[in-house]
C-alpha cells in the first residue's frame, strides 16, 4: 500500500507507520510505501496523523499511449472490486511526457471500465464524482501506470470535528505535522496565541492524549468495499481507543477575535476535548507568559494574504512580545511571508520548508532563553 502526505512530512509519516506496525516502509516524494494486511489498512486510516490518503495498488503495467492505457484497464478483471450496482470516481496523477492531462487519463480509464462491464453484463456502473462507492486512483510515472483503490475516500484531513472555520484555516494534517516537526515534549505546556478556529490546539491535544486522528470521522471509503469487515474494524477501533491516555502538561490558546474564539470552542467541543484545552479572548501582543515553567508555542500567524496592514511591523511586534514577555519559550511559527519573518528580530535556530496549500512557507523556531543567551551558554558549559 502507499500513504500520501505533504512535502516535508514523508519522514514523519514513515515513522508513524513503523510505530503502528507497518512492514517494508519506504519513503518517496510526498508518499510512503508500506506493506500491511486489511486490518492494518483500517488502523492506518483511523490513526495516522500525517497521511492524506491510503491507497491500495491492485494493478501495475507499462503504458506509453492512450490505447495501451485503455487496453490495460479494459483487460483487468474488475469483477472482484466493482459491480454494475456500484458508482465510481477516478482520480489521476500524471508525470512525464507520454501523458500530460490527468482529466483525460481519468476519462479514458472510466471509458475502459464502463465498456468492459457493458461487454460482460450489458450494464454499466454509474459515475458519481462526489460520493462514489468505489474511488479509483490512477498514477502514471513516465510509462509505469499503477491503478489503486482509494481506501480513505475524502482526504484524511477531514477529521470530522471541524464545522466552523476562520478566514484561513490550517489543514489538519499540516497542523499535526507541524506539531510533530516541532519536537514538542508533551509534558511541557503548549500554547497557540493566534489560534483561529483551534486546529493546532485540537491536533496537539489528540497527539498528547494518543487519540486516533480520525476517530471523529463519519466514514472511510473501504466501508463500501466488497470485503468490508465491520467486526474487524470495530475490534481495531476499540484497541486504538484503549491506548488513549491523560494529559501531562497544559494546552491553551487565545485569539483577539471573538468570532475565532467562538469557532474554536465549537470545534473543540465537536472533538470532545473541552476538558483538555483552555481558550480565551486575548491579544498576544499585549499578553505575557503566565508561569515560570518552560513553554512550547506553535502558531500560524496571518501572512498578509487576506489582511490589510503593515505585516513587517506586526511580525516585529510578535518578536518584541516574545523577547520581553516569554522567557524560557520555544516558539514555532509557520508563515508564507518571508519578508515579514525577517522583522521578528530574532535569529531562527531552525527553518523547515513546507507548503500551506500552494503557498511556500517556513516553519521557524525562535528560542527565547531564561535570562540572556550568553548566561544560558555559560550554564551549559558548566
Amino acid at each position: 500500500m502507499l500513504a500520501k502526505t505533504f512535502y516535508g512530512m514523508e519522514g514523519l509519516l514513515a515513522e508513524e507507520l513503523k510505530n503502528l506496525g507497518a512492514q517494508e516502509v519506504e519513503q518517496g516524494n510526498r508518499i510512503v510505501h508500506f506493506v500491511g494486511d486489511k486490518g492494518f489498512m483500517y488502523k492506518a486510516n483511523l490513526s495516522l496523523r500525517t497521511a492524506l490518503k491510503i491507497l491500495k495498488p491492485i494493478h501495475t503495467a507499462r503504458v506509453t499511449n492512450e490505447h495501451e492505457l485503455y487496453n490495460m484497464v479494459y483487460d483487468f478483471d474488475w469483477i472482484n472490486y466493482l459491480s454494475t450496482k456500484n458508482s465510481l470516481a477516478i482520480d489521476s496523477v500524471v508525470f512525464g511526457e507520454n501523458f500530460t492531462h490527468s482529466l483525460y487519463v481519468s476519462q479514458k480509464t472510466k471509458d475502459a471500465i464502463v465498456d468492459r462491464f457493458r461487454a460482460d453484463t450489458g450494464k454499466r456502473p454509474d459515475v458519481n464524482l462526489d460520493h462514489p462507492d468505489v474511488r479509483i486512483n490512477v498514477h502514471i510515472d513516465k510509462d509505469i501506470c499503477t491503478i489503486s483503490l482509494d481506501s480513505s475516500g475524502s482526504s484524511l484531513h477531514h477529521r470530522g470535528y471541524r464545522t466552523a472555520t476562520n478566514i484561513a484555516p490550517l489543514n489538519e494534517v499540516l497542523a499535526a505535522g507541524i506539531i510533530l516537526l516541532s519536537g514538542w515534549d508533551q509534558t511541557v505546556d503548549f500554547l497557540d496565541p493566534m489560534c483561529g478556529s483551534g486546529t493546532i490546539l485540537i491536533e496537539a491535544a489528540m497527539l498528547a492524549c494518543n487519540i486516533p486522528a480520525n476517530i471523529n470521522r463519519k466514514e472511510f471509503a473501504f466501508e463500501k468495499w466488497n470485503d468490508w469487515d465491520e467486526e474487524l474494524f470495530y475490534k481495531i477501533e476499540e484497541a486504538q481507543i484503549s491506548k488513549i491516555r491523560g494529559l501531562a502538561g497544559t494546552i491553551s490558546g487565545f485569539d483577539k477575535a471573538p468570532s475565532a474564539i467562538e469557532k474554536a470552542r465549537e470545534n473543540i467541543k465537536n472533538a470532545n476535548l473541552e476538558e483538555f484545552i483552555s481558550i480565551e479572548k486575548n491579544n498576544f501582543l499585549y499578553s505575557e507568559k503566565e508561569t515560570d515553567r518552560p513553554l512550547h508555542i506553535v502558531t500560524n500567524p496571518p501572512y498578509g494574504e487576506r489582511l490589510e496592514g503593515d505585516m513587517n511591523l506586526f511580525y516585529s511586534e510578535i518578536g518584541d512580545t516574545l523577547k520581553q514577555k516569554y522567557s524560557d519559550t520555544q516558539a514555532w511559527m509557520i508563515s508564507a511571508n518571508m519578508e515579514a519573518l525577517k522583522h521578528v528580530g530574532l535569529r531562527p535556530s531552525r527553518k523547515i520548508k513546507l507548503f500551506n496549500g500552494k503557498l511556500e512557507t517556513r516553519l521557524s523556531l525562535f528560542s527565547i532563553y531564561k535570562g540572556t543567551k550568553k548566561i544560558h551558554k555559560l550554564k551549559k558549559e558548566e
